[in-house]
């Protein structure tokens, strides 16, 4: 059965489906969802890319950020060890170039303990060979984040990704789009808000909708940041998403929402191309930093840090990696063309926030976060 098929006879069985409902089936499904089918998520051979795909340089400056975070955790004594949680693993492309990095701090190295944490059985799977030389590393591999962490938790393009409710104000007023069956197809259908949380969420924002404009609520973030929170016992959390304040958001400059749906590395341009095909498509929405960022600290998180990736990265020394001139030829050339790429303004620099929280470790002047509070 394909999955528009399945989506259909639940629709017609129990009503039409939330929007996140929807993407969740669309996304995670186990067999069919575009996580578990899809091959090869991210690069060339995928539909879109991250900061990841363009080289080890990214993991090499997270480390150079994860090294400080260590010293200052290792300062306060307390227990040996420091925890580096990847959430949102995939197969552990990313916590590889991280670790190829840290042999370079041996002390750092010797004390991390590696916690990746992934949905997908079959990248779990593959994350001790792509792993390699660093397998031993792993204190734990599962779909959920590990309890007690002493270090650092981090995600990059986790949050994004998650299920969201859709919402349209109307001349009826607030109205949450849902997903419907009209024959054999997927259709929109909107209906009065049935999710309380929804309507809590933006009382919370105290945002209005502009007549006929459209936004995404993802609870799912903010769930996300309470269980993160609790799990952290000390040390940070760095995440690195696309994403934008509640104000701009919710505003009259994002009337049609952030929805956006991506194949082969081509955006759909019209609803149509993806609605009616799940599992087909990857799909996502800008991340609501204010929420975010006010739920981490009413559960006990300090921000340390709001930041577009390319001040981030300036901090730790992405600059002079992309102006170096010295290098082994065509190794050196790639190494300098990878930052630039990360760097550069209206690319991955600008379109990716970093946010910086920590527990019980202060307010570090973190090498990082060392251009502040600074978006664009």
């Amino acid at each position: 059965m394909r999955l528009r098929e399945l989506i259909v006879e639940r629709a017609r069985a129990n009503g039409p489906l939330t929007f996140a409902e929807y993407m969740e089936l669309a996304l995670y499904h186990p067999e069919l969802g575009y996580y578990a089918r899809a091959g090869q998520r991210s690069g060339r051979a995928g539909d879109f890319f991250t900061s990841v795909d363009v080289g080890a340089v990214f993991g090499e400056l997270l480390a150079r950020q994860f090294v400080e975070m260590w010293s200052i955790v290792d300062a306060m004594g307390n227990r040996p060890g420091f925890d580096i949680v990847e959430a949102g693993a995939g197969n552990g492309r990313l916590s590889r170039d991280i670790l190829d990095a840290a042999t370079r701090t041996p002390r750092f190295y010797d004390a991390i303990r590696l916690h990746l944490s992934e949905r997908s059985k079959d990248a779990r799977r593959k994350q001790a060979d792509v792993l390699g030389p660093h397998a031993d590393k792993i204190a734990s591999s599962r779909s959920e984040l590990p309890d007690g962490v002493r270090g650092v938790i981090f995600a990059n393009e986790l949050l994004d990704a998650f299920p969201v409710h859709r919402i349209e104000m109307t001349v009826d007023g607030l109205c949450e789009i849902n997903m419907d069956t009209d024959g054999d197809r997927l259709v929109e259908r909107l209906q009065p808000v049935q999710t309380p949380a929804v309507l809590e969420y933006l009382e919370r924002l105290g945002v209005a909708l502009p007549l006929g404009s459209r936004a995404e609520i993802n609870l799912l973030a903010l769930a996300w940041i309470r269980t993160a929170a609790k799990r952290l016992r000390q040390g940070f959390i760095v995440l690195i998403d696309y994403g934008d304040d509640a104000s701009q958001l919710y505003g009259a400059a994002r009337r049609h929402g952030t929805l956006a749906a991506y194949r082969r590395h081509t955006q759909a341009i019209t609803e149509s191309e993806w609605r009616d095909a799940p599992g087909d498509w990857d799909l996502t929405s800008n991340v609501d930093w204010t929420s975010v960022t006010r739920c981490a600290e009413h559960h006990g998180l300090r921000c340390l840090g709001l930041l577009d990736q390319t001040y981030f990265l300036l901090g730790l020394g992405g600059a002079e990696i992309a102006a170096s001139q010295t290098g082994d030829g065509l190794n050196g050339l790639k190494r300098r063309l990878a930052a630039k790429t990360l760097l550069m303004p209206g690319g991955l620099g600008s379109t990716h926030k970093v946010m910086i929280y920590g527990k019980n470790v202060g307010s570090p002047a973190l090498r990082g976060s060392s251009y502040g509070m600074r978006v664009t």
